[in-house]
């Protein structure tokens, strides 16, 4: 059974599968929690699932100021309840996850990253370039999921299954941008490229084999990381989470059980 619960203390859009140890998920960027409908029913049977839309994508309402993700998943978590949680993040949902478990390492029993990125890190000019094109081709919408939907990072999931659902996840999340009253986002000094050493939280990353070259740049800095262990999934790009599903979720369980 999904619990879905929104009120006046708790502005973010969340949802409640299960009972047991608490998991929170953090969906990627342009997406929204059904980022994690495949793998949230699977991890439920054992464990309290909690996974939310993040300020500005969903059903969340739009940030209308800079952003601080790290003290909203702080927020939500101390309105459900929960002291200590594993965190289980995607892409930007991975960056929060690393960066909460550095600022509040008590409260971080795992952390799982998919494809996370990392506070601090310049991506290369490429991808610099192909977002700039994107939001170049603002206020067009459908041009603007189109230019993103194409990159090299978005290939697998786009021929697949999946590709419909990706594809209106994407254009919803793009449409909601128009609404946000701020870009900025705050994130936890120093920024966690210069911390990574000092993260003693028991890490498994997991990416594709097909996701970019700035992903396995960032995989490569993790290595700094005590008590990490790291797992690729052929075939996949930047959305494991939807074209491998099964084999995320076997990821994270038997991480979890551990």
């Amino acid at each position: 059974m999904v619990k879905r619960r929104m009120d006046m203390t708790m502005d973010l859009h969340y949802e409640i599968q299960g009972t047991g140890e608490a998991i929170a998920l953090i969906h990627s960027g342009g997406a929204d929690l059904r980022d994690w409908q495949f793998i949230a029913p699977q991890l439920a049977k054992k464990y309290q699932v909690i996974t939310f839309d993040g300020r500005g994508a969903g059903k969340s309402p739009p940030p209308l100021e800079p952003a601080n993700y790290v003290e909203d998943l702080t927020r939500l978590l101390d309105h459900i309840g929960i002291d200590k949680a594993a965190l289980v993040g995607h892409s930007i949902g991975g960056q929060i996850a690393t960066d909460f478990a550095l600022s509040y390492p008590q409260r971080v029993s795992k952390l799982v990253l998919v494809a996370p990125g990392l506070s601090g890190y310049e991506f290369s000019k490429e991808t610099q370039q192909w977002y700039a094109q994107v939001m170049a081709a603002a206020p067009d919408v459908e041009k603007m999921v189109n230019l993103m939907l194409d990159g090299a990072i978005y290939s697998t999931v786009m021929n697949s299954q999946h590709s419909e659902l990706m594809y209106e996840m994407t254009k919803h999340n793009t449409q909601r941008y128009f609404d946000w009253k701020s870009s900025e986002q705050i994130w936890p000094q120093p920024p966690a490229i210069a911390r990574l050493h000092e993260l003693q939280t028991k890490t498994l990353f997991i990416i594709g084999t097909k996701d970019s070259k700035d992903l396995f740049r960032i995989a490569e800095l993790f290595k700094q990381v005590p008590d990490i262990r790291f797992a690729e999934i052929d075939g996949a790009d930047h959305m494991p989470t939807l074209t491998h599903s099964g084999e995320v979720y076997t990821l994270i369980s038997h991480f979890l059980s551990k």
